[in-house]
């Protein structure tokens, strides 16, 4: 019980650093235009030099949800890994880490919806661009999306014994 406990904090603290890693960094859209290589993110986009990302007005809400929800992603999980901590050390034998368990599949909600948007929104918009494929950012998301899911359902299920 004890190693299956660590490893779910393991896989837990590696999520909440992926998903700060996929929202800051600026590499969920890499696009190559001649021979220039650029990358867009959520905040910058990336040539040579980062400038300010430049989004129409009809993207610029579909752009601030995912920055949003992606946020939102973050702090849920953190508070999910604190909750654990906490109920590690407080809960009853034979309890169940309910509350931990909810707000991670809260977490895990809110990767979906950011990573839906983009996906829905901002795949290929650029028109004179050939070459665009999704960046590591992007894939570090939907790995936290896979690993939020299954950290919740497991938080769900698991005893304190």
């Amino acid at each position: 019980m004890l190693v299956l406990l660590a490893g779910i904090f393991v896989v837990h603290i590696a999520t909440v650093i992926m998903l700060f890693v996929s929202t800051i960094a600026n590499v969920w859209m890499v696009h190559s235009y001649n021979v220039t290589r650029i990358s867009t993110g959520l905040w910058l986009l990336c040539n040579k030099t980062c400038t300010q990302l430049p989004v129409s007005s009809e993207d610029e809400a579909a752009l601030k949800a995912v920055q949003a929800f992606m946020i939102l992603s973050i702090i849920f999980s953190v508070v999910a890994l604190v909750l654990f901590i906490i109920q590690l050390f407080t809960l009853e034998k034979g309890k169940r880490f309910y509350l931990t368990g909810a707000v991670m599949l809260i977490c895990w909600m809110c990767i979906l919806i950011a990573v839906s948007i983009y996906t829905a929104r901002f795949t290929g918009t650029m028109a004179d661009t050939t070459n665009f494929h999704h960046g590591y950012c992007f894939i570090l998301a939907w790995i936290c999306f896979c690993f939020s899911f299954i950290i919740g359902i497991l938080y769900l299920v698991l005893r304190k014994k």
